[in-house]
């Protein structure tokens, strides 16, 4: 028998379906009030079907009808600006924020009903409602028990709600990137990371990685794959620019922003760095043909590239990765932070892998690109090393996380000083003051009040260490790193450098 091919339409499940007109809803209201179905006569009503709305986010979804009496019959009701506003504040009283839609269907007599919907939810939460918890039982809204509210928060806390699994709205399969996921499959193959047997079948490959959800598409799925970005995933966005000078306002060489998925992203991340550092030429040792390599080791900059794409926080509608591009250094931004536990300082040495975003992460790793063992920044700091040039910084800005790589790009600049900034040590004018402060011992809060920085941790991060590391700088109490005592100090070396 030949199937018939189904007609799209947006769905709560497989069993229910969200009205768009008034003969779908009128196919609705006969099912009656029930386990995800509640009628309420108008927003007179709208604290009572918000609470209804919390209990279907922690059970299996569910809609409430606003212009629909207890029993059944439409009355509707008037609709102004005001009406979807005063809906739209009540929603912001859901904790966590809740994953509502708001239809309207139009009437007759120039009256509305309002659907409010909510999408069911594969993961515990839970959701509540001015403070409290709802659940449905039947056809009947109560408050949930404290044992049952509790042991939802245990699952949450176990990370089971991530943005990456929550399902992805309006995006089919033809939306995706089809040779992109059978290049995902090659490659885990070859990387006897699935088996050579696996289909290649769409459907079957995404349900192997698990980006889909009882044949719905993740978030995950499309920002691995998508195509299509603009209208509910602004966020897919790479950033890339080439700036002359060491400072965001000087003349932009070379600028490129497009919105992609994340293994897009890394192949014109790479080859904007390929094309925009300079190439340098070294003689390694026991060979005798020079070797052409970047400013900055690739193999680095591939490894926080792919960072902070896989681990970056995609629930921020408004968050991108940026490549900038300076004469003495090269960022790599991502937004969100470290994870909660994870400092800074921490990342040069031993430290646990959390991942903010293991199905991206895990189909990366299937692929033989990274590892999830929590060494990269590890193997990023040793190649540095080998490189010869200085390990990279870390910074916490704004929301976003930076990773510097410092190295000669462009032509030197002198500062005002006379100093070169952009030296072999990659000097920026603000570390060249801090090591002319230092001919007499300072403390931390002398430097931070002379540079005009206010954030100590930053100013530390970002200004001492790499001096410190440099060995261009020294503690005056050098086996007390944190003592209150401590001072910095202009090391023989630094003032070779003072002396260029």
């Amino acid at each position: 028998m030949k199937k018939t091919k189904k007609k799209k339409t947006p769905t709560l499940n497989l069993a229910l379906n969200v009205p768009k007109n008034t003969k779908e809803l009128a196919q609705l209201i006969k099912r009656n009030e029930g386990p995800r179905l509640e009628f309420k006569k108008s927003t007179g009503e709208l604290k009572e079907g918000l609470q209804t709305l919390c209990a279907f986010l922690n059970g299996k979804g569910g809609m409430v009808l606003l212009g629909v009496n207890r029993k059944g019959v439409i009355e509707g009701q008037q609709v102004s600006e005001q009406t979807i506003h005063e809906i739209t504040a009540a929603l912001n009283r859901f904790e966590p924020p809740a994953p509502v839609e708001i239809e309207r269907i139009k009437i007759a007599r120039g009256l509305e009903v309002i659907v409010l919907v909510a999408k069911e939810n594969f993961d515990p939460v839970p959701y509540t409602f001015d403070g409290r918890a709802f659940e449905r039982v039947g056809n009947t809204t109560r408050k949930m028990s404290q044992n049952r509210y509790e042991s939802l928060l245990f699952q949450r806390a176990h990370a089971k709600r991530r943005w990456e699994n929550e399902l992805a709205e309006d995006v089919t399969l033809k939306e995706l990137d089809h040779e992109e996921i059978l290049r995902t499959r090659e490659a885990a193959i070859e990387q006897r990371r699935i088996s050579a047997g696996t289909s290649r079948n769409i459907g079957d490959i995404l349900d192997r990685l698990g980006l889909r959800v009882k044949g719905v598409l993740t978030n995950a799925a499309q920002v691995l794959y998508g195509t299509n970005f603009l209208t509910h995933y602004p966020q897919c966005h790479l950033k890339m620019g080439r700036f002359r000078g060491t400072e965001i306002t000087g003349e932009i060489i070379d600028n490129k922003q497009e919105h992609m998925n994340a293994f897009a992203m890394m192949r014109e991340g790479m080859a904007f760095l390929d094309r925009t550092l300079p190439l340098g030429a070294k003689f390694p040792e026991g060979k005798i043909f020079r070797e052409d390599r970047l400013a900055v080791p690739a193999n680095a900059l591939r490894e926080v590239l792919l960072n902070a794409v896989m681990h970056r926080d995609y629930s921020n509608y408004m968050g991108h990765v940026a490549i900038v591009v300076f004469d003495n250094r090269v960022e790599i931004r991502s937004s969100g932070t470290l994870p909660k536990g994870v400092t800074v300082d921490q990342l040069s040495g031993p430290h646990l892998s959390e991942l903010r975003n293991p199905f991206i992460a895990n189909t990366f790793h299937r692929t033989g690109a990274v590892e999830i063992w929590g060494r990269g920044t590890n193997r990023v700091f040793a190649e540095c090393k080998r490189y010869g040039i200085k390990p990279p910084t870390f910074e916490e800005r704004q929301g976003y996380l930076i990773v510097t790589f410092w190295a000669q790009i462009g032509p030197k600049t002198k500062a005002p000083s006379g100093h070169q900034v952009g030296t072999k040590s990659a000097l920026s004018q603000d570390q060249v003051k801090i090591l002319e402060l230092c001919h007499e011992e300072k403390t931390l809060l002398e430097l931070i009040n002379a540079i005009g920085r206010k954030d100590r941790t930053k100013f530390r991060d970002q200004f001492i260490k790499p001096l410190l590391e440099m060995e261009l700088l020294e503690r005056t109490i050098p086996d007390k790193p944190n003592s209150r005592l401590q001072k910095y100090r202009l090391t023989e070396k630094g003032r070779k450098i003072l002396d260029e």
